[in-house]
């Protein structure tokens, strides 16, 4: 969708004119992600042009997502909240949501509308699954392997197969998605998967597939770890986010190729956190407007393979911006790519969430 010239030129001169309540906001931000080439994906897409725009402003980055949850509650409960902007999977945000430790968002007022003058609430759909949470793009966590050690697997069950697939593997250090993948790869049909797992048994069940390679895991918590193990030949095989893969195989030119069965979907946006002093949460909304708008939206896609969040902003993905390859082929939700997925439940793990990290811990240190 392309915009007519006084359009544009209207955005423009919005972009570039001073806001009417740049009195009374803050002149830094302290924005909080995953770091790798994900955060760098954010810095380039919404971060420089937004500065460019308000040259005052000073953004300090955190990669501290993986532990929000935890950083926040302690935070609330010194009284002294640091982060003005957090990224979050979407249970994460669900479980803020409903503790309180997030502000609520009226989508429809504090977010920009899509060019056509689509409603944010619209524009974004489904994808707003919490008061709290502002979604900016679709992802997946599958799985990568090195070409040049092991055969081409050509199901996510090779990661519980050491005998075929011989080596090392990474997975993520937390009970989501690992859980479904061992009950998936130990008989569980997919429709079945979530309601085997709120048992004892199917807890247990999981668990004990898990036991099967638990002595050949390298355990990670931030995304960049499993794309630098397997480029180091630590390990054969590893979990991680679809857009570090593919930094690593089309940007770095890895021997990694990316193994997309039973990726499991997921959701990534904004919250805020409960309790900012005004003048910061004028500059944190003045930022997530602009930051979650159409145009930022499909921006961020020139730099990862991650679908962005709005509609509007699909039809603008184009080719990689320092590559010149098309994006849209790399995306988790290509067909090609969307054969076999996990569709993640969100609700689900916000509910059990706690209960499953205390057990899974308790398993981990067996």
């Amino acid at each position: 969708m392309k915009l007519s010239k006084l359009s544009a030129l209207a955005m423009t001169t919005a972009l570039c004119a001073p806001s009417a309540f740049a009195e009374e906001m803050a002149n830094e931000l302290t924005l909080v992600s995953w770091g790798g080439a994900y955060q760098t994906s954010q810095h380039k897409a919404y971060v420089e042009p937004y500065l460019a725009a308000n040259p005052d402003v000073k953004v300090v980055w955190d990669e501290s997502s993986a532990e929000a949850v935890a950083k926040i509650r302690a935070m609330n409960e010194a009284g002294n909240v640091t982060w003005d902007l957090v990224d979050v999977v979407a249970s994460d945000s669900m479980r803020l949501c409903d503790e309180g430790l997030a502000e609520e968002i009226n989508h429809d007022e504090d977010l920009a509308a899509a060019p056509d003058g689509t409603s944010a609430s619209e524009d974004f759909g489904d994808l707003i699954v919490s008061d709290c949470f502002v979604p900016q793009i679709v992802y997946s966590t599958t799985f990568g392997y090195r070409t040049d050690l092991i055969d081409q697997p050509d199901s996510v069950c090779a990661i519980f197969d050491t005998e075929k697939y011989p080596g090392k593997r990474s997975l993520q250090k937390r009970p989501i998605d690992n859980m479904e993948w061992a009950l998936y790869c130990d008989g569980v049909a997919k429709d079945e998967i979530y309601d085997v797992l709120g048992t004892d048994e199917g807890v247990a069940q999981a668990l004990a597939k898990l036991d099967t390679i638990k002595d050949q895991v390298v355990w990670w918590t931030a995304g960049a770890e499993t794309p630098q193990l397997l480029a180091d030949g630590e390990v054969v095989m590893g979990s991680t986010f679809n857009g570090r893969l593919f930094s690593a195989i089309a940007e770095q030119g890895q021997p990694i190729g990316m193994l997309w069965d039973m990726q499991s979907f997921d959701l990534d946006g904004w919250v805020v956190p409960a309790g900012l002093p005004a003048d910061r949460k004028a500059r944190v909304m003045d930022f997530l407007k602009f930051a979650t708008d159409t145009q930022r939206l499909a921006d961020q896609a020139a730099y990862i393979s991650y679908g962005p969040a709005r509609a509007s902003s699909a039809p603008l993905v184009g080719k990689h911006a320092e590559l010149g390859i098309e994006m849209a082929p790399h995306m988790p939700t290509d067909p090609a790519n969307a054969g076999n997925v996990h569709v993640y439940d969100y609700e689900w793990w916000a509910d059990n969430r706690d209960d499953l990290d205390a057990k899974f811990q308790a398993w981990l240190a067996k």
